[in-house]
């Protein structure tokens, strides 16, 4: 009986440490970081959205809440927690659980550097199953992401990263196609507009964040006409 016990630990604990070592390991960066924004979070009267993204998103939120103010109620998911982490699932469930939205208006692509495009390819259905199944009557849009230039004073240079940029929106385009889900091309509108960019080549100033609300304001209206 004793053996039998000592084997079946040994079995137990051979198990466990095969399933830790299936898991990929998370990476993340030095600093993470999530915002959540729910405004007029009491109010029924209009149909809220949510802006699923990062600090680009966390740059244009405000203004596209005053674009669509008076016709949606605008709230806001934007996190540094890359695809594959699960800190984003726990996030946009969060999110989900608690509110019911009538867009969402999503991207994820500028963090998990560390992950290859080929697993940014595999975590993506992932992430719409999660958004759809906590938000199965939303309408969905997808945009893409933004470039990533050389700080000042080279702004009108793209950054060596920026190839991994395009790949990324080229995998998530054709993954979109594939489950008719809309695209607001954010990359396109601004590619060609350095003086858009603030000083990191990343980030954006007064100016270009006017010019992406307007368009995701467009592509939200666009979603709810349907």
């Amino acid at each position: 009986m004793l053996r039998l016990i000592s084997f079946l630990t040994a079995a137990i604990g051979l198990l466990a440490a095969t399933a830790l070592a299936a898991e990929p390991p998370v990476r993340r960066e030095n600093i993470e970081w999530c915002n959540i924004w729910i405004p007029d979070a009491t109010r029924t009267d209009l149909p809220r959205v949510l802006l699923v993204g990062d600090s680009i998103c966390n740059g244009y939120h405000s203004v596209v809440e005053k674009e669509l103010q008076g016709k949606c109620l605008v709230a806001m998911l934007a996190t540094s927690s890359a695809l594959g982490d699960p800190a984003l699932t726990q996030q946009v469930k969060l999110l989900l659980g608690n509110y019911k939205f009538a867009v969402v208006h999503f991207n994820i692509g500028l963090h998990g550097w560390d992950s290859t495009e080929q697993e940014y390819r595999l975590e993506f259905p992932k992430l719409l199953k999660v958004i759809r199944q906590g938000a199965p009557a939303a309408k969905l849009v997808w945009a893409t992401s933004t470039p990533c230039r050389q700080p000042a004073p080279k702004l009108e240079e793209f950054s060596e990263r920026n190839e991994r940029v395009k790949a990324r929106n080229q995998i998530v385009v054709e993954l979109a196609a594939q489950e008719g889900i809309p695209v607001d091309d954010l990359y396109r509108l601004v590619e060609n507009h350095p003086e858009y960019w603030g000083g990191d080549g990343v980030h954006y100033n007064a100016k270009g964040q006017t010019v992406e609300a307007a368009q995701v304001a467009h592509a939200i209206l666009g979603a709810l006409a349907k």
